[in-house]
């Protein structure tokens, strides 16, 4: 099984927000996850990013792929340095 850690879009409409989950790469965005890590919202000024290090961590470490926006917002917060190779 494919793991992918992704964004799931929430909100209404031309005010999104996203949670950070972990879900089956075969999985519809919006649909079914495994399990959540955290939230990114685009539009305070700067964007807002938690994400719990420590989940991120277990996951990344076991060999799940984060998406390009995913990936970028794991290098802001640090937490992409923190993976063991």
């Amino acid at each position: 099984m494919a793991v992918k850690i992704r964004l799931k879009r929430m909100g209404q409409k031309k005010a999104p927000f996203y949670r950070v989950v972990v879900a089956d790469a075969r999985a519809p965005r919006d649909g079914r996850f495994i399990e959540e890590l955290g939230f990114y919202n685009p539009l305070t000024q700067p964007a807002t990013v938690k994400i719990d290090e420590e989940k991120a961590l277990k996951w990344l470490n076991t060999g799940a792929q984060p998406s390009e926006t995913v990936k970028n917002l794991l290098k802001k917060e640090g937490i992409l340095e923190k993976v063991q190779k």
